[in-house]
């Protein structure tokens, strides 16, 4: 079953932010644009390099209302750690959870269970709580966060303008779709 336009489902976790430990519970997701950037595990070799393009991103994803929260199967601990000792991770400025149990991570469907780590799955979630967006890509292969960000404007422009479509490559000012039975065949 797709997860798409699905309501989040509960959890309660622990983050590290910016040198401080918080909570994070789906209603953090709620009342704004959010990112759940699922990843394998802290200490890795591509999972950096993609939490340090989000980072290096970070003010524009902030910019459109967006929230990004990292979440791995790795404790609240070990993200503190990992932001302290890597450079590419020190950068970090938003949520990373830790989500040792792997509750969040069966919630969203990422959980791979004999070795206890999530794939690398990005949800987006809009201001009700729903996903919009899936993405889940093999472990080997990074994602990259213009190309999120461009999904994110589409996502947000679809919200606010019903009966509107952003077709494919669509970027931020350029033409939508109204679907009508006058368009058939004539695209």
């Amino acid at each position: 079953m797709s997860l798409i336009n699905t309501e989040i489902k509960p959890f309660k976790a622990k983050a590290f932010k910016q040198g401080k430990f918080i909570d994070v519970t789906e209603a953090s997701l709620k009342g704004k644009w959010s990112v759940v950037f699922f990843y394998p595990a802290d200490f890795t070799f591509v999972c950096p390099t993609e939490l340090e393009d989000l980072a290096d991103n970070y003010a524009t994803f902030s910019k459109l209302g967006v929230e990004i929260y990292s979440v791995s199967t790795d404790t609240h601990f070990s993200h503190k750690a990992w932001h302290d000792t890597s450079p590419a991770i020190g950068k970090i400025k938003y949520v990373m959870v830790g989500d040792p149990t792997g509750a969040i991570c069966r919630n969203f469907d990422v959980l791979i269970e004999e070795a206890g780590l999530a794939n690398r799955g990005t949800f987006v979630v809009d201001p009700a709580g729903k996903i919009q967006i899936v993405e889940i890509t093999a472990e080997g292969i990074g994602r990259d966060a213009t190309e999120l960000l461009r999904k994110v404007k589409a996502a947000q422009y679809v919200a606010a303008h019903p009966g509107e479509v952003c077709p494919a490559k669509w970027q931020e000012g350029e033409k939508t779709l109204a679907p009508s039975l006058d368009l058939v065949g004539k695209i």
